[in-house]
């Protein structure tokens, strides 16, 4: 969605996905093709299910009506569109058809241990690869050739609110000028953010205030307290983040570009992904001392206490400059004169 605010008018735009609401505050003129939803679709074969997924592919069960729909329809909208680019968002499966079918195709790039035969085959198959974060988080083992074909929009944020001081956001949301005050950012993805690890943090701070956007994950046994609230979901995440003193938040892409705007000091702790995504990002934040990373929650007042004060120790400014608010547009552009200079 950012980046489609800065393609060229005259470039026609289509988009596949099986989210179609998604889109539908798309900012300029776009075809929309809804594809089937295959994840965790059923095979109709108990033989076809059991055979064995070849390394070079990553999820691909064989006699899976919505698999075969939704490839289908892919295959059949690149003959029929003829794109000057494709862009993919992760899928190494989809990078490989498209080479297949004689298509050039660029691919997101995540962090993680992609290694595999099935990653090296679908950044081999495409022209290119595009990272919507800066080049100094990049992780050391990504291969230089690989490395040589990413383009690096710097750090995209699609959060355009708009930043203000910590006693502008505190007046405005009605909080305490004086008072400490955490941000916990739960995502919705992975497992979800537990909330007994919380509880815990806030015993350790007693005269903070602890604030929870997003759901938690509750196992029963958890005592609440006073200084620790949920807000649930909400609509004004910025406003929180900057009248908040710090943010503990887990290491996905635009979470950590939302808390670089604000320039605040972060505990980045990871939730589970594929391929370890998360935890290696949140690595090479703190190898730049833009976060301090613990690879799992808390369990003791003592560790909760160690971690937020290095935390407060941090310099802001190491993790403000990952974002650029020029990012959208800069993939934008690279992506046109990526199909300009493909075609010429």
């Amino acid at each position: 969605m950012a980046i489609a605010n800065y393609i060229p008018d005259d470039r026609p735009l289509h988009i596949l996905t099986a989210k179609p609401e998604q889109f539908a505050a798309i900012p300029r003129e776009a075809q929309i093709t809804q594809l089937p939803d295959m994840i965790g679709a059923p095979s109709r074969s108990k033989v076809l299910h059991k055979e064995p997924t070849p390394s070079v592919l990553h999820c691909v069960p064989l006699g899976v009506d919505e698999t075969r729909e939704h490839m289908g329809m892919i295959a059949d909208t690149l003959r029929k569109v003829d794109p000057a680019l494709f862009v993919i968002d992760v899928s190494a499966e989809i990078a490989l058809l498209a080479r297949i079918m004689s298509v050039p195709a660029v691919t997101i790039r995540m962090h993680g241990d992609r290694s595999d035969a099935g990653h090296i085959a679908g950044y081999e198959a495409g022209v290119g690869m595009l990272a919507p974060f800066d080049e100094r988080i990049e992780q050391p083992d990504y291969p230089g050739w690989a490395r040589s074909r990413t383009f690096y929009t710097g750090g995209l944020c699609t959060t355009n609110d708009s930043v203000q001081s910590r006693e502008a956001a505190r007046r405005k949301l009605g909080l305490s000028v004086d008072q400490h005050i955490t941000l916990v950012i739960a995502g919705g993805g992975g497992s979800g953010t537990p909330y007994a690890p919380l509880t815990v943090a806030a015993r350790a701070e007693p005269d903070a205030l602890w604030l929870v956007a997003g759901p938690v994950h509750r196992e029963g046994h958890e005592t609440d307290f006073g200084n620790l609230r949920e807000l649930g979901w909400i609509n004004n995440l910025t406003d929180y983040l900057c009248a908040s003193d710090r943010v503990v938040a887990s290491a996905g892409d635009n979470t950590v570009h939302e808390i670089a705007r604000a320039a605040k000091p972060f505990l980045c702790i990871p939730e589970w992904r594929y391929f370890d995504e998360q935890q290696i990002k949140a690595a090479q934040l703190a190898r730049l001392g833009a976060a301090v990373h613990l690879p799992t929650w808390p369990a003791s007042i003592s560790e909760w206490q160690k971690a937020l004060e290095a935390t407060d120790g941090l310099d802001t400014n190491a993790l403000a400059d990952l974002h650029h608010p020029d990012a959208a547009h800069n993939a934008a552009h690279w992506l046109e004169s990526e199909a300009n200079r493909l075609w010429s």
